[in-house]
């Protein structure tokens, strides 16, 4: 094969560049060396939702790269999520100031370069860190996804969902970490062996696993992120008042201690999104872009139902008009399955010091399309701020491979200072929504009695405080016992009141029943839900009373009977999706 020209390899990336459409620019190509602003390479907008991949080593520009891109889709009016790992990003919200050197930098390439702020909402996971706090419920979380965060295998996750099945059947809320132990700490306590040897597959000694695994969360401080207002995730599709598209910048200050919760998060954020977006079919440009950073933390250690949960969501979300873009050090992160759904390639310098990362490079050059550059040179020599790029075309076929020295961000290059991003904050729209932390009543009380206790003739009112199942079984005293074993330190739970108890209520048959109105345990003053999506409240004198009355008053040969007819007509089993989440139309 006869080596092409300069001039030859430049008509060729003109030429495969050249795209009719609205486009992102990346930058200009570099040829045999050489520079050429007259090349410059571009993404096309309407092709952004077959997702993508950025990946480089350490210290290449990679995130400076999304930075970029996600100042021109807000710019297009398309919404981005980011993760801000390093508090970089958080300069979205700043302009940049130009220097000699960045003007020699965005001449040498034709950009029109000047310094610009972009619309930017900060949130972070359960209030850590200075953003809108993002909370999820246990029940919208699902099973597959929080096996995930507590690393659990095949046959604990399995027993997992058999769980939140009995919770979704039985109209148990599961809105934060501790109605998820109250439930398997009441199948596990004698109350409850009846609904534990009717659940099948779920032992009593994995289902200690799992409470224990619970309690390491809770003792982590994960308790947080798990609970009410729980974030609505139509939230991220906003524009703002001029048009351009909302920046999400989540802020990840503890990362390093919280690696999983962060990459699970990010994937239950696009599964609630996949079951609520209908089917948009091929659009100008995408209703939404994700930029999934330090992607390899979603596939570490995963399970086969985690993986191929991903792999679904990928390959199908693309049709409701979401991109993702994920960031890594190399391809080889990536499961093979995902990779191959990745159209769009900006794959910054790796580097070859070691034979492992020999194999990663020859495994890196062997994913493009055949191409005019020595790819293994080049992929090493290429310096900071320029990437091998490779995207899909209007056409839908990939463009030709060109080294690129990638286009200098608008905003700053750096963490917006502190003083502006708490001022934005707090002039946020979602703070007035989620800023404040409520506690409604759900699994921990029905099944504790807390929230509503029996009036009755012969019932006798529970302490205040007191945290036992209607057969006794001290829910709080096991928590203190597991969590003390597990870190070989004193429970930081409150203590039990040392007055005199009350004696245990006696409850009458269901048909006697009259349960007092639930009252929530207040945390904050109680705040309209902004996402009314589970089993309709129980009402004053009706059958969806509270769950503990009604368990407490069928015991015995009535227990299965009861449970039954409450999943027949009352209780209604959740429909979950790919990650065995549930949306919010589907709580409703």
């Amino acid at each position: 094969m006869a080596t092409k020209t300069t001039a030859e390899k430049l008509a060729t990336i003109q030429k495969g560049y050249t795209l009719e459409g609205p486009t992102i620019e990346l930058g200009a190509a570099i040829i045999d060396g050489e520079l050429h602003k007259d090349a410059p390479v571009r993404l096309p907008l309407a092709m952004m939702n077959r997702h993508g991949l950025v990946a480089g080593a350490t210290g290449t520009g990679k995130t400076v790269t999304l930075h970029m891109m996600a100042e021109q889709l807000s710019t297009a009016g398309v919404p981005v999520f980011l993760a801000d790992i390093k508090g970089d990003l958080s300069g979205l919200a700043t302009a940049a100031v130009g220097s000699d050197k960045l003007t020699a930098r965005t001449q040498s390439i034709g950009q029109p370069w000047q310094g610009k702020t972009f619309p930017v909402e900060f949130l972070a996971l359960g209030g850590d860190g200075n953003g809108v706090p993002v909370r999820a419920t246990v029940t919208s979380f699902g099973p597959i996804l929080l096996s995930r965060i507590m690393e659990l295998n095949d046959t604990q996750e399995s027993s997992l969902q058999l769980v939140f099945y009995f919770a979704d059947k039985n109209g148990l809320e599961l809105i934060d970490l501790k109605d998820l132990r109250a439930i398997i700490q009441f199948l596990t306590s004698d109350e409850g062996k009846d609904q534990l040897e009717e659940l099948g597959g779920l032992s009593k000694a994995t289902a200690g696993v799992i409470l224990r695994e619970i309690v390491t969360l809770e003792a982590q401080g994960l308790e947080k992120f798990f609970g009410e207002p729980e974030f609505d995730t139509a939230e991220l599709l906003r524009t703002a008042p001029d048009g351009r598209g909302v920046i999400t910048c989540l802020e990840l200050p503890t990362l390093q201690t919280k690696p999983m919760l962060f990459s699970t998060f990010l994937m239950w954020l696009l599964a609630d999104l996949f079951e609520d977006l209908p089917e948009a079919g091929d659009l100008d440009k995408p209703k939404l872009v994700f930029f999934l950073d330090e992607a390899h933390l979603l596939f570490n250690g995963a399970s086969k139902a985690f993986l191929e949960a991903i792999t679904t969501t990928v390959r199908l979300i693309r049709s409701k008009g979401v991109g993702i873009f994920f960031v890594t050090q190399t391809p080889k992160d990536v499961p093979a399955d995902v990779l191959g759904q990745l159209a769009n390639r900006v794959q910054h310098a790796l580097r070859a010091f070691t034979p492992e990362d020999a194999k990663a490079l020859k495994a890196t050059v062997s994913t493009f399309p055949l191409s005019d550059y020595d790819l293994e040179e080049t992929l090493t020599s290429a310096g900071i701020g320029e990437a091998v790029i490779t995207v899909m075309n209007e056409k839908g076929a990939p463009t030709p491979v060109a080294l690129t020295r990638l286009r200098a961000p608008e905003s700053l290059m750096g963490p917006s200072d502190e003083s502006l991003v708490r001022s934005t904050v707090a002039g946020s729209a979602l703070l007035g929504k989620y800023g404040t932390e409520v506690d409604n009543p759900s699994a921990y009380e029905k099944l504790t009695g807390k929230a509503a206790a029996s009036t009755g003739p012969a019932a006798a009112s529970p302490a205040a405080g007191a945290s036992k199942t209607p057969g006794g079984y001290d829910v709080d005293a096991e928590a203190r016992r597991i969590e003390e074993e597990i870190l070989g330190r004193p429970s930081s739970r409150p203590a039990p009141d040392p007055a005199p108890q009350d004696p245990e209520p006696q409850y009458s048959e269901p048909d006697d029943v009259e349960p007092a109105p639930s009252k929530p345990r207040a945390k904050a003053p109680r705040a309209p839900r902004t996402r009314q999506s589970r089993e309709p409240q129980p009402q004053p004198g009706g059958m969806m009373g509270d769950l503990g009355g009604v368990l407490g008053g069928a015991l015995g040969g009535g227990l299965k009977s009861m449970a039954r007819s409450m999943g027949t007509q009352l209780g209604r089993e959740l429909l979950r999706g790919v990650f065995g989440t549930s949306s919010r139309r589907r709580r409703r």
